[in-house]
């Protein structure tokens, strides 16, 4: 996908919101705000499960993390990575592939969790959450 189609598509879905075509009929569905989705990865161990979260440029400020029994709910900004002031000032867009802005991820759990337990730590860019298994 070229950037500028990626730029139109973001654009289209922002304004438009889902299309549907049924029985002759075009429906809009409104969304909210375009939200990208970070990626992740998890894994079940020996005493509860981990996900890694790839937040690379996400200040932890920026990050809200809701845990309940079965799921967890991840939401947060990450700006848009530009040149710095003091590095020049950007004359040309060559590429911009990196999602920026408002992001949210729900993660439905396989098994339940204690919610109490639970902790998170972020290093190199990764958001690393373990969630032991209830008792």
């Amino acid at each position: 996908m070229t950037t500028i189609r990626g730029f139109k598509l973001r654009w289209l879905h922002q304004t438009l919101g889902d299309v549907t075509y049924e029985l002759g009929r075009l429906q809009l569905s409104p969304m909210g705000p375009y939200r990208w989705r970070p990626a992740i990865n998890a894994f079940q161990c020996d005493k509860g499960l981990r996900i890694c979260v790839d937040l690379a440029g996400v200040d932890r400020s920026e990050v809200e993390l809701t845990v309940e029994p079965q799921r967890i709910v991840l939401t947060g900004t990450r700006s848009a990575p530009e040149p710095a002031d003091g590095e020049g000032r950007a004359v040309q867009m060559i590429a911009f592939e990196i999602d920026y802005g408002p992001f949210e991820r729900v993660v439905e759990l396989p098994v339940p969790v204690d919610v109490n337990q639970t902790t998170a730590e972020q290093r190199n860019g990764l958001l690393w959450i373990e969630l032991p298994f209830r008792k």
